[in-house]
Protein backbone atom coordinates (compact mmCIF):
# COMPACT_ATOMS: atom_id res chain seq x y z
CA UNK A 1 0.00 0.00 0.00
CA UNK A 2 2.53 2.66 0.84
CA UNK A 3 4.57 1.67 -2.59
CA UNK A 4 1.29 2.64 -4.51
CA UNK A 5 0.63 5.70 -2.20
CA UNK A 6 4.53 6.17 -3.63
CA UNK A 7 3.82 5.88 -7.18
CA UNK A 8 0.81 8.16 -6.85
CA UNK A 9 2.78 10.68 -5.59
CA UNK A 10 5.19 10.55 -8.19
CA UNK A 11 2.76 10.25 -11.09
CA UNK A 12 0.83 12.93 -12.07
CA UNK A 13 0.43 14.35 -8.36
CA UNK A 14 0.73 18.78 -8.88
CA UNK A 15 1.06 20.86 -5.91
CA UNK A 16 -1.91 22.44 -3.98
CA UNK A 17 -2.66 25.86 -4.41
CA UNK A 18 -1.70 27.47 -1.26
CA UNK A 19 -4.92 28.77 1.50
CA UNK A 20 -4.57 32.62 0.35
CA UNK A 21 -5.54 31.89 -3.30
CA UNK A 22 -8.33 29.93 -2.13
CA UNK A 23 -11.56 32.28 -1.49
CA UNK A 24 -14.17 30.46 0.67
CA UNK A 25 -18.28 31.33 -0.94
CA UNK A 26 -18.75 30.94 3.19
CA UNK A 27 -18.43 33.27 5.70
CA UNK A 28 -15.03 32.96 7.92
CA UNK A 29 -15.30 32.38 11.53
CA UNK A 30 -11.96 33.38 13.06
CA UNK A 31 -11.09 31.68 16.37
CA UNK A 32 -11.02 34.07 19.67
CA UNK A 33 -7.75 33.86 20.85
CA UNK A 34 -7.37 32.49 24.83
CA UNK A 35 -5.65 35.51 26.20
CA UNK A 36 -5.64 33.12 29.73
CA UNK A 37 -2.41 31.89 28.60
CA UNK A 38 -0.74 35.28 28.22
CA UNK A 39 -1.34 36.30 31.68
CA UNK A 40 1.36 38.00 33.42
CA UNK A 41 0.11 36.96 37.35
CA UNK A 42 0.74 33.71 36.75
CA UNK A 43 3.26 31.47 39.04
CA UNK A 44 4.26 28.01 38.64
CA UNK A 45 6.15 26.16 41.40
CA UNK A 46 8.09 23.04 40.50
CA UNK A 47 9.77 20.53 42.17
CA UNK A 48 10.33 16.80 43.37
CA UNK A 49 8.05 15.24 45.61
CA UNK A 50 9.62 15.51 49.28
CA UNK A 51 11.25 18.49 48.72
CA UNK A 52 9.60 20.64 50.86
CA UNK A 53 7.14 21.98 48.05
CA UNK A 54 3.73 21.47 50.55
CA UNK A 55 6.02 24.29 52.52
CA UNK A 56 6.43 26.48 50.05
CA UNK A 57 2.94 26.28 48.48
CA UNK A 58 1.62 26.67 52.25
CA UNK A 59 3.41 30.13 52.40
CA UNK A 60 2.01 31.66 49.33
CA UNK A 61 -1.66 29.92 50.49
CA UNK A 62 -1.18 31.74 54.09
CA UNK A 63 -0.09 35.33 52.44
CA UNK A 64 -3.37 36.70 51.97
CA UNK A 65 -3.04 37.85 48.09
CA UNK A 66 -2.81 34.39 45.91
CA UNK A 67 -4.56 31.10 45.00
CA UNK A 68 -2.49 28.84 45.97
CA UNK A 69 -3.26 25.50 44.13
CA UNK A 70 -1.70 22.69 45.43
CA UNK A 71 -0.72 19.83 43.09
CA UNK A 72 -3.33 20.31 40.40
CA UNK A 73 -2.01 16.79 38.76
CA UNK A 74 -2.85 15.15 41.91
CA UNK A 75 -4.90 11.23 41.36
CA UNK A 76 -6.75 12.07 44.59
CA UNK A 77 -8.69 15.25 41.95
CA UNK A 78 -8.84 17.66 44.82
CA UNK A 79 -11.81 19.54 42.39
CA UNK A 80 -13.87 16.14 42.99
CA UNK A 81 -15.47 15.99 46.86
CA UNK A 82 -15.85 11.92 45.95
CA UNK A 83 -12.79 11.26 44.93
CA UNK A 84 -9.88 13.40 47.40
CA UNK A 85 -10.97 11.69 50.58
CA UNK A 86 -10.08 13.06 53.85
CA UNK A 87 -6.59 12.04 54.32
CA UNK A 88 -3.65 14.52 55.06
CA UNK A 89 -0.16 13.81 55.41
CA UNK A 90 1.37 13.88 58.96
CA UNK A 91 4.43 15.44 57.96
CA UNK A 92 2.69 18.27 56.33
CA UNK A 93 2.98 20.49 59.52
CA UNK A 94 -0.22 23.17 59.45
CA UNK A 95 -1.32 21.92 56.86
CA UNK A 96 -5.61 21.04 57.43
CA UNK A 97 -6.48 20.32 53.79
CA UNK A 98 -5.22 20.32 50.26
CA UNK A 99 -8.36 21.06 48.63
CA UNK A 100 -9.71 24.12 49.91
CA UNK A 101 -8.86 26.23 46.93
CA UNK A 102 -10.98 23.71 44.50
CA UNK A 103 -14.42 23.94 46.47
CA UNK A 104 -16.98 24.45 43.36
CA UNK A 105 -14.16 23.17 40.56
CA UNK A 106 -15.92 19.82 39.74
CA UNK A 107 -16.16 20.94 35.98
CA UNK A 108 -11.91 20.25 35.89
CA UNK A 109 -12.76 16.67 36.10
CA UNK A 110 -13.92 16.94 32.31
CA UNK A 111 -10.55 18.25 31.57
CA UNK A 112 -8.09 16.07 33.87
CA UNK A 113 -6.60 12.84 32.67
CA UNK A 114 -4.89 10.67 35.21
CA UNK A 115 -1.93 9.89 32.44
CA UNK A 116 -0.68 13.47 33.21
CA UNK A 117 1.10 11.76 36.44
CA UNK A 118 2.68 8.84 34.60
CA UNK A 119 3.31 9.21 30.89
CA UNK A 120 4.84 11.96 28.39
CA UNK A 121 6.72 13.22 31.62
CA UNK A 122 9.02 15.30 29.16
CA UNK A 123 7.36 17.36 26.73
CA UNK A 124 8.67 20.15 24.26
CA UNK A 125 7.54 23.20 23.31
CA UNK A 126 5.76 20.98 20.04
CA UNK A 127 4.28 18.74 22.54
CA UNK A 128 0.23 18.63 21.95
CA UNK A 129 -1.18 18.52 25.20
CA UNK A 130 -4.52 21.00 24.27
CA UNK A 131 -6.51 19.44 27.41
CA UNK A 132 -3.51 19.95 29.98
CA UNK A 133 -3.06 23.60 28.40
CA UNK A 134 -7.09 24.36 28.61
CA UNK A 135 -6.94 22.76 32.50
CA UNK A 136 -4.71 25.08 33.45
CA UNK A 137 -5.98 27.42 31.67
CA UNK A 138 -9.19 26.90 33.81
CA UNK A 139 -7.72 26.94 37.30
CA UNK A 140 -6.36 30.64 36.64
CA UNK A 141 -9.61 31.72 35.48
CA UNK A 142 -11.50 30.67 38.18
CA UNK A 143 -8.85 32.29 40.81
CA UNK A 144 -10.52 34.35 42.84
CA UNK A 145 -6.60 35.95 43.47
CA UNK A 146 -3.21 35.95 41.67
CA UNK A 147 -2.93 32.06 40.67
CA UNK A 148 -0.17 29.94 41.69
CA UNK A 149 -0.01 26.50 40.45
CA UNK A 150 2.16 24.38 42.57
CA UNK A 151 3.59 20.80 40.62
CA UNK A 152 5.68 17.95 41.08
CA UNK A 153 5.15 17.22 38.23
CA UNK A 154 5.95 19.51 35.18
CA UNK A 155 9.79 19.73 35.84
CA UNK A 156 10.35 17.92 32.76
CA UNK A 157 7.65 20.10 31.14
CA UNK A 158 9.01 23.36 31.91
CA UNK A 159 9.54 23.91 28.17
CA UNK A 160 6.24 23.73 27.42
CA UNK A 161 5.11 25.55 29.92
CA UNK A 162 7.03 28.42 29.15
CA UNK A 163 5.96 28.18 25.27
CA UNK A 164 2.33 28.16 26.26
CA UNK A 165 2.40 30.58 29.60
CA UNK A 166 5.12 32.63 27.93
CA UNK A 167 4.65 35.75 30.75
CA UNK A 168 4.24 33.57 33.30
CA UNK A 169 6.61 33.08 36.28
CA UNK A 170 8.69 30.03 37.34
CA UNK A 171 9.31 29.23 40.76
CA UNK A 172 11.64 26.60 41.31
CA UNK A 173 12.92 24.24 44.71
CA UNK A 174 15.33 22.06 45.26
CA UNK A 175 16.08 19.93 48.20
CA UNK A 176 19.56 18.09 49.24
CA UNK A 177 19.43 14.86 47.45
CA UNK A 178 20.47 12.45 50.14
CA UNK A 179 17.72 14.22 52.80
CA UNK A 180 15.61 13.84 49.93
CA UNK A 181 16.01 10.27 49.40
CA UNK A 182 15.67 9.85 53.64
CA UNK A 183 12.30 11.38 52.92
CA UNK A 184 11.69 9.46 50.08
CA UNK A 185 11.61 6.28 52.26
CA UNK A 186 8.36 5.59 53.82
CA UNK A 187 10.42 3.23 56.62
CA UNK A 188 14.07 3.55 56.60
CA UNK A 189 14.39 1.25 59.29
CA UNK A 190 12.66 -1.38 56.85
CA UNK A 191 14.45 -0.11 53.61
CA UNK A 192 18.16 0.59 55.28
CA UNK A 193 21.08 0.94 52.89
CA UNK A 194 22.23 -2.80 53.58
CA UNK A 195 19.52 -4.44 51.38
CA UNK A 196 17.51 -1.35 50.16
CA UNK A 197 17.77 -2.50 46.77
CA UNK A 198 15.56 -5.51 48.10
CA UNK A 199 13.58 -3.91 50.59
CA UNK A 200 12.45 -0.98 48.90
CA UNK A 201 9.54 0.26 48.72
CA UNK A 202 7.91 2.79 45.61
CA UNK A 203 5.71 5.27 47.39
CA UNK A 204 6.19 8.24 45.28
CA UNK A 205 6.47 7.23 41.32
CA UNK A 206 9.94 6.33 41.42
CA UNK A 207 9.73 3.46 39.07
CA UNK A 208 6.92 4.77 36.65
CA UNK A 209 8.66 8.30 36.27
CA UNK A 210 12.05 5.71 35.42
CA UNK A 211 9.82 3.69 32.96
CA UNK A 212 8.29 6.96 31.20
CA UNK A 213 11.93 8.99 30.78
CA UNK A 214 14.47 5.87 30.06
CA UNK A 215 13.40 6.45 26.31
CA UNK A 216 15.01 10.25 26.55
CA UNK A 217 17.78 9.32 28.97
CA UNK A 218 18.85 5.34 29.06
CA UNK A 219 20.52 5.85 32.03
CA UNK A 220 17.20 5.48 34.07
CA UNK A 221 16.67 2.41 32.58
CA UNK A 222 17.26 -0.10 35.78
CA UNK A 223 19.87 -2.40 33.88
CA UNK A 224 21.91 0.74 34.08
CA UNK A 225 21.15 2.02 37.19
CA UNK A 226 19.85 -1.51 39.22
CA UNK A 227 20.21 0.69 42.72
CA UNK A 228 17.66 2.63 43.56
CA UNK A 229 18.97 5.43 45.05
CA UNK A 230 21.14 5.55 42.04
CA UNK A 231 17.66 6.42 39.92
CA UNK A 232 16.16 8.28 42.63
CA UNK A 233 20.04 10.59 42.16
CA UNK A 234 19.34 10.72 38.53
CA UNK A 235 16.14 11.74 38.47
CA UNK A 236 17.04 14.69 41.34
CA UNK A 237 20.05 15.31 39.24
CA UNK A 238 17.64 16.32 35.85
CA UNK A 239 15.27 17.81 37.54
CA UNK A 240 17.75 19.86 39.11
CA UNK A 241 19.33 20.79 35.66
CA UNK A 242 16.26 21.74 34.21
CA UNK A 243 14.97 23.89 37.21
CA UNK A 244 18.20 25.46 37.33
CA UNK A 245 17.93 26.23 33.12
CA UNK A 246 14.67 27.21 33.02
CA UNK A 247 13.02 29.20 36.03
CA UNK A 248 12.97 32.70 36.92
CA UNK A 249 14.27 31.57 40.32
CA UNK A 250 15.68 28.28 42.15
CA UNK A 251 15.96 28.30 45.87
CA UNK A 252 17.08 25.22 48.19
CA UNK A 253 14.88 23.69 51.26
CA UNK A 254 17.43 24.61 53.22
CA UNK A 255 17.92 28.32 52.77
CA UNK A 256 14.07 28.77 52.92
CA UNK A 257 14.24 26.73 56.27
CA UNK A 258 17.04 28.37 57.85
CA UNK A 259 16.70 32.09 56.47
CA UNK A 260 12.97 31.98 55.89
CA UNK A 261 12.88 36.11 55.82
CA UNK A 262 15.74 36.22 53.34
CA UNK A 263 14.15 34.28 51.41
CA UNK A 264 10.27 34.45 51.42
CA UNK A 265 11.52 38.47 51.20
CA UNK A 266 13.08 37.51 48.01
CA UNK A 267 10.70 35.56 46.33
CA UNK A 268 7.91 38.09 46.85
CA UNK A 269 9.83 40.75 46.07
CA UNK A 270 10.64 38.92 42.41
CA UNK A 271 7.36 38.27 41.71
CA UNK A 272 6.14 41.35 42.85
CA UNK A 273 3.74 40.04 45.98
CA UNK A 274 3.00 42.69 48.45
CA UNK A 275 2.90 41.81 51.93
CA UNK A 276 3.57 43.91 55.21
CA UNK A 277 6.86 43.02 57.72
CA UNK A 278 4.06 41.89 60.13
CA UNK A 279 2.65 39.63 57.36
CA UNK A 280 6.71 38.31 56.81
CA UNK A 281 6.81 37.54 60.39
CA UNK A 282 3.69 35.26 60.61
CA UNK A 283 4.91 33.74 57.49
CA UNK A 284 8.20 32.72 58.77
CA UNK A 285 6.52 31.25 61.48
CA UNK A 286 5.00 28.63 59.89
CA UNK A 287 8.30 27.01 58.95
CA UNK A 288 9.18 24.04 60.95
CA UNK A 289 12.75 23.29 59.93
CA UNK A 290 13.46 19.36 60.18
CA UNK A 291 16.41 17.95 61.39
CA UNK A 292 19.21 18.81 58.82
CA UNK A 293 21.92 16.13 57.33
CA UNK A 294 18.94 12.90 58.19
CA UNK A 295 20.94 11.20 56.13
CA UNK A 296 24.45 10.90 57.94
CA UNK A 297 21.47 8.51 59.98
CA UNK A 298 21.17 6.37 56.94
CA UNK A 299 24.54 6.11 55.22
CA UNK A 300 27.95 7.45 55.56
CA UNK A 301 29.48 9.82 52.62
CA UNK A 302 31.35 7.45 51.22
CA UNK A 303 28.14 4.97 50.38
CA UNK A 304 26.30 7.90 48.71
CA UNK A 305 28.94 9.58 46.89
CA UNK A 306 29.93 6.18 45.01
CA UNK A 307 26.67 5.92 43.93
CA UNK A 308 26.04 9.56 42.49
CA UNK A 309 29.78 9.59 40.88
CA UNK A 310 28.46 6.81 38.91
CA UNK A 311 25.14 8.24 37.90
CA UNK A 312 27.18 11.69 37.24
CA UNK A 313 28.99 9.48 35.11
CA UNK A 314 26.35 8.40 33.44
CA UNK A 315 24.54 11.97 32.50
CA UNK A 316 27.94 13.30 31.66
CA UNK A 317 27.58 12.73 28.31
CA UNK A 318 24.20 13.67 27.83
CA UNK A 319 25.23 17.28 28.72
CA UNK A 320 28.05 17.72 26.59
CA UNK A 321 25.62 16.78 23.53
Amino acid sequence: MQDFLNDKVRVGSQPLPTLKNIDSPYQKVSAVPNLTSQRDDIIFITSRFRSGSTLLWNLFRQSGTCTSFYEPFNERQWFSPKLRGENVDASHRGVSDYWAEYQGMEELSELYDEDWIRTELLMTEQSHQPKMKRFIERLVELSPKRPVLQFNRIDFRLLWVKQHFPKAKILHLFRHPRDQWCSFLTDDSLMNKNDVELTYQDAFYLDPWCDDLAKHYPFLDKRFTPHPYQRFYALWKLSFLFGKQYADYSVSFEALTEKPKDEINAIFDLFNISVDPFSIEKLCNVIQAPMPARWKNYADEAWFAAHENEVDNLILPFLKR
